[in-house]
């Protein structure tokens, strides 16, 4: 089994981007198990860990595809198999609306609710957030190895945010009370998406025909690659070559259209993922107003580390600033790539270690 390098918990507050407690609680339970859970549209990443000597020391982990399994439940049972660890408290990340005890994904069929599984599972408690909740949390355990700096900026001190394309678009912000960040949720990927100029117009009557309602997500994502590449297919009136066809019916199409890209092979591929870039650098400028994320904005999710031979870095920093009176402000914002593809799992292992009821 793969091994987490260890977390440190009771110097997370005290970390490179220090955390507020979850809890009212100001140190790590003497012992324990936890299950971490980060359950998104694509994968659901699942890891074991136990805590020893004021550390999360990772027993085992498994990543599944989450639409080969009818349920959380189903997952769980697969990943545990034989083990007899008894959990103490888990934490599952989610990529849907957390309503209590309860939450929907938005980009899969499960429905988790807290107080079945922890009868169907046999853990004492368990906990749920949303998955950009637990992004903000797993900051916390990085090191200045774990991002690529887009832009430097001048302030690092005030409140952050989080933005992270994956199978959807997720979005949280860090409030900072002066010496600590508070994570919280939110749904802007959802909000409305707000053309530039005419070639954005065409994309949102493009996409508007299609869905209605034309949120970030239906750009800034795995399936808005796809979408942006068929508006861009459809408005330059090129016809689709037939082996980028045939890579279609084989494989995910936002990691056909970025592999091209990567290639040079195909022009319209190329565009998609310049587009792509450009309205996540402006959805991220309108995060950082938003929420005055003067302590930096930070590019989460799958996508991004992966095309980062595609993102032109000046580009970006100028399509970034262009907010007219805000330009001022904008300028001074650090912008961060986490290239740390653990950091929601490590986000969600230290909540649920805050959550062990001794």
């Amino acid at each position: 089994m793969e091994k987490f390098k260890s977390i440190s918990l009771p110097d997370i507050s005290d970390a490179l981007l220090p955390m507020a407690y979850p809890s009212k609680k100001k140190s790590l339970p003497s012992s324990g198990i936890v299950l971490a859970a980060d359950v998104g549209g694509s994968k659901t990443d699942l890891a074991l860990f136990k805590i020893e000597k004021g550390k999360l020391i990772s027993i085992k982990k498994e990543r599944y595809a989450t639409k080969d399994h009818a349920s959380f439940v189903e997952s769980i049972l697969k990943f545990r198999g034989d083990e007899t660890y008894i959990i103490d408290c888990a934490c599952l990340g989610v990529a849907g609306v957390v309503d209590g005890d309860r939450v929907r994904g938005v980009n899969f069929a499960w429905e988790i609710d807290a107080k079945k599984l922890e009868s169907e599972l046999n853990i004492k408690r368990i906990m749920l957030i949303n998955d950009l909740h637990a992004n903000a949390y797993g900051l916390a355990g990085l090191e200045e190895t774990d991002f690529e700096i887009v832009t430097e900026g001048k302030i690092n001190k005030g409140n952050a945010s989080i933005i992270s394309p994956g199978t959807g678009l997720g979005e949280a912000g860090m409030y900072w009370d002066g010496s600590h960040y508070h994570p919280y949720a939110s749904e802007g990927g959802h909000c409305s998406f707000s053309p530039r100029d005419l070639v954005d117009i065409e994309l949102w009557k493009f996409l508007n025909a299609k869905f209605g309602h034309v949120s970030w997500e239906r750009v800034v994502s795995g399936q808005g690659i796809y979408n942006i590449y068929q508006f861009l297919r459809k408005f330059e009136g090129k016809k689709e070559p037939d082996w980028l066809s045939k890579q279609f019916l084989e494989g995910d199409p936002a990691v056909v259209i970025s592999t091209a890209a990567k290639e040079e092979s195909d022009p319209i591929c190329v565009k998609s993922l310049q587009l792509f870039v450009k309205y996540l650098s402006i959805e991220s400028a309108q995060l950082a107003l938003k929420n005055k994320s003067t302590g930096g904005i930070y590019i989460g999710g799958g996508i991004v580390p992966k095309i980062l031979s595609l993102i032109d870095k000046k580009a970006f920093y100028e399509t970034f600033i262009e907010v007219g009176r805000m330009e001022t402000l904008l300028k001074s914002i650090p912008v961060k790539i986490v290239l740390n593809d653990k950091t929601p799992m490590m986000g969600a292992a230290y909540y649920a270690a805050m959550g062990i009821e001794n």
